[in-house]
């Protein structure tokens, strides 16, 4: 998919009620025909800077979660060096293009309160986050085409 396929699809996904984290992680798993019912009921919790608590970005989270479709482990027994270095690159990208993971840094809004949302709202702050979770996507989307 092209770049403008995932803005589209992304706002979709944000105009029927999903957010970062699960809107991200459904991207993904839509585009490489990945199919579970724990998606993306299992990235909710993420969202609005971890549940509302000043914490990592959704985009941020799903896109952990994404990467590990890919190259998490499910043997212990595996180093899991497998999953860190994707990890730690996509969350260097971030970081590189949006100077923060934080989500109340990134957005300049303190979400665990109700001025905070309201500021949220009013400011159409979701337009941001939205930006966020496309280039997030993208990152993401990177990292799992390159795996051997």
């Amino acid at each position: 998919m092209v770049n403008d396929d995932i803005t589209r699809r992304i706002d979709q996904f944000y105009a029927s009620g999903y957010r970062c984290a699960e809107s991200l992680l459904l991207f993904v798993a839509e585009t490489k025909n990945v199919q579970s019912d724990l998606i993306p009921k299992i990235a909710t919790g993420f969202c609005a800077g971890t549940s509302r608590t000043r914490s990592t970005c959704g985009a941020v989270n799903g896109g952990v979660m994404a990467i590990n479709i890919f190259y998490g482990r499910s043997d212990p027994s595996v180093p899991p060096d497998q999953s860190y270095l994707p990890v730690q690159k996509f969350i260097k990208m971030f970081e590189e293009k949006f100077g923060a993971t934080n989500c109340q840094q990134l957005i300049n809004c303190d979400l665990s309160t109700e001025e905070g949302r309201k500021k949220f709202q009013d400011g159409n702050i979701v337009v941001t986050c939205k930006n966020f979770t496309c280039e997030a996507t993208r990152m993401v989307l990177s990292i799992i085409d390159e795996k051997p």
